[in-house]
């Protein structure tokens, strides 16, 4: 209890306190003023008031959470009596007195994916450190730099856990331990026998900060286990049920920490409150309530990301996409089909404009795996919507292929989303036109009589244009584009901008009119950058590598060929991959290297998807160029 009082510096360690009553006479101890012998001994305050008056000393009040009330009114009566007296608290909990200063205390920083000497963190330098004492040849090394890395990323930086960590290489090595990490609390369950209880394993230190709440705050910390990437205040007070003061009372406490309008768990804290709530038994009753708010969300913002305000949404959704992702994942796994599909449905625009094929193909891939072969009453949309996620980025198998190929045959023959606006455009892309449509007046008559929104009539006005194309009608096909260009910038809605400046690229490419091409790619190129959509960036570099190679500057295509593909690699976008590769192999037949040509075109030709009608002009493509090179 009582540590010294040296000179300038009192340390008083309040951990070993139990009760409100004892911590003035901690620092008593601890300042070595003993009790006076006789009936009535002055109060302890009092006592303190009186030795500190006239001096000019710092008085380190340490862990003083679990006192935090006593150790509050103390300090506030000391100071106001004794000028020369300064406190520091450390605590989970500020002590909330007039003139307090607070200074976090932040986890040891962690090294970036990147970083090129992990050593110079101080979370790996402490683990290398205490792993030496416990294994003295141990040195962090090129072999196990990942590993020890990883430990202390799953550790969230945190000392006591890097310790605990570092101290299992007694009898484990580093990729054992980095192996049994999801199972933290039985792994770091020893530690020193000379530290306090609380300190001796992982679980008695979290368990420390769990007992100090009251039965709000407990199940507040539980529900919010949910949150895959943090909450906000609204969110965590929808889906917990509980008052967003409860929330803000956990921050004060330092159990969650707010981070631009976000509050996160440092994830050994959220796996210790999530044994608790599977205790509780309320598990899947807030998975349930976690899944329902982010489907009302994802709705909610389909609208938006079609509109002027589509940054906005996007950004928030951005924020929120950990949490999309394990909605649909958990709807998926525990059986709530209809839940899964509806929110995969409403998240594709989101998807498909933020570049997100790879994770997404993989959550509507597992999905469709439940579902079958069939769409559940009343969720035809939804079901070709997530038939359509899966193949993003290429058909995997013959099932998948199928249900691509057979998805618009499914639907009436004119067919027009009652209820998944976006699903208009992903049609057209992946299944062409609706069955009976080979020309655009078949088209127009098609569509004229059904109502539609302002987004789909310019889109249908682009889907006039690239038929009118098709059909070698450049003027009139130039004039649609046009006029959906305007109507789309009218909106404010910059992925149909982009889109009919694509078009309009693509036109004047066919017409050897590079310059335009040129010009309107990038164009395409700068509003992909607005919004982010990586995909989109790099399908506008092929447009313009493809203008560069067609007027003598083959480096320079070359250059924005690689760059197309290293981003279509990045986003899963293998169509675009296969296109940038395409190109490639056109610039080396072009310089005469049939070698690389070849190498690149036949690469190219296995990306291709197998079954998108978006894609016909590309295999054509790829197969001219294979037989140009096999006729040098």
């Amino acid at each position: 209890m009582a540590e010294r009082a040296d000179g300038d510096v009192c340390l008083v360690q309040l951990a070993p306190v139990t009760a409100d009553a004892e911590v003035a006479p901690a620092v008593l101890a601890a300042l070595g003023i003993r009790d006076r012998h006789g009936p009535e001994l002055p109060d302890p305050v009092e006592r303190l008031v009186t030795a500190l008056a006239g001096r000019e000393l710092l008085l380190i009040l340490d862990n003083s959470e679990h006192v935090v009330e006593a150790a509050a009114r103390l300090a506030d009566t000391l100071l106001g009596s004794c000028p020369g007296l300064r406190v520091l608290a450390t605590s989970r909990e500020a002590l909330g007195i007039t003139g307090e200063s607070l200074v976090p205390v932040s986890p040891l920083r962690l090294p970036p994916p990147d970083a090129r000497d992990p050593l110079g963190y101080p979370a790996v330098r402490l683990f290398a450190d205490r792993a030496a004492a416990v294994r003295p040849a141990f040195a962090v090394t090129p072999e196990n730099v990942e590993q020890v890395v990883r430990i202390c990323h799953a550790l969230d930086g945190l000392p006591l856990a890097i310790e605990l960590a570092a101290a299992r290489l007694r009898t484990l090595s580093v990729a054992e331990v980095a192996a049994r990490l999801d199972d933290r609390f039985r792994l770091l369950a020893r530690g020193s026998r000379t530290a306090l209880p609380r300190h001796q394993t992982l679980r008695a230190v979290v368990a420390w900060s769990w007992d100090l709440l009251d039965e709000d705050e407990q199940r507040m910390a539980g529900r919010l286990t949910v949150f895959a990437g943090g909450a906000t205040a609204e969110a965590a007070e929808r889906v917990c049920g509980l008052p967003e003061e409860v929330l803000f009372s956990l921050a004060e406490k330092s159990l969650v920490e707010a981070v631009d309008g976000r509050y996160r768990m440092l994830e050994t804290i959220r796996a210790f409150c999530a044994e608790r709530l599977a205790e509780a038994g309320e598990a899947e009753t807030m998975r349930e309530a976690h899944a329902a708010y982010y489907l009302d969300l994802a709705i909610a913002a389909d609208d938006h990301l079609r509109r002027a305000e589509q940054l906005e949404w996007l950004a928030r959704l951005d924020a929120e996409s950990d949490d999309l992702n394990a909605a649909v994942r958990w709807a998926t796994e525990s059986g709530r089909l209809e839940t899964a599909l509806r929110l995969l449905a409403y998240c594709a625009c989101y998807w498909w404009m933020r570049g997100h094929r790879t994770v997404s193909t993989t959550l509507a891939a597992e999905l469709l795996e439940r579902v079958g072969d069939a769409a559940p009453d009343g969720l035809k949309e939804e079901y070709a919507m997530c038939v359509l996620v899966a193949a993003w980025t290429g058909v995997g198998d013959d099932w998948l292929a199928e249900r691509l190929e057979g998805l618009r045959p499914s639907l009436p023959t004119d067919y027009m989303p009652a209820k998944l606006e976006f699903l208009t455009l992903l049609l057209a892309m992946f299944t062409g036109p609706p069955e009976g449509v080979a020309t655009p007046s078949q088209l127009r008559a098609l569509t004229a009589a059904v109502p539609m929104s302002p987004w789909s009539t310019a889109l249908t006005g682009c889907g006039y244009g690239f038929m009118l194309q098709e059909s070698g009608e450049p003027e009139r096909a130039g004039a649609e584009f046009e006029r959906s260009l305007a109507a789309f910038r009218a909106m404010g809605e910059r992925w149909g901008t982009m889109l009919a400046l694509s078009g309009l690229a693509d036109l004047a490419a066919e017409q050897e009119d590079h310059v335009t091409t040129l010009a309107r790619a990038k164009e395409a190129m700068e509003v992909a950058r607005q919004l982010g959509a990586l995909a989109d960036v790099a399908e506008s570099l092929c447009r313009c590598a493809d203008a560069l190679a067609r007027t003598g500057d083959p480096e320079r295509a070359r250059t924005d060929y690689e760059r197309a593909a290293e981003l279509s690699r990045r986003v899963g976008s293998t169509d675009i991959l296969a296109r940038a590769h395409c190109g490639l192999g056109e610039v080396a037949l072009a310089v005469g290297d049939l070698a690389a040509a070849r190498t690149w075109l036949e690469r190219a030709r296995e990306e291709c998807p197998a079954g998108w009608y978006s894609v016909n002009d590309l295999r054509e493509r790829i197969a001219a160029a294979l037989a140009a090179v096999s006729g040098r």
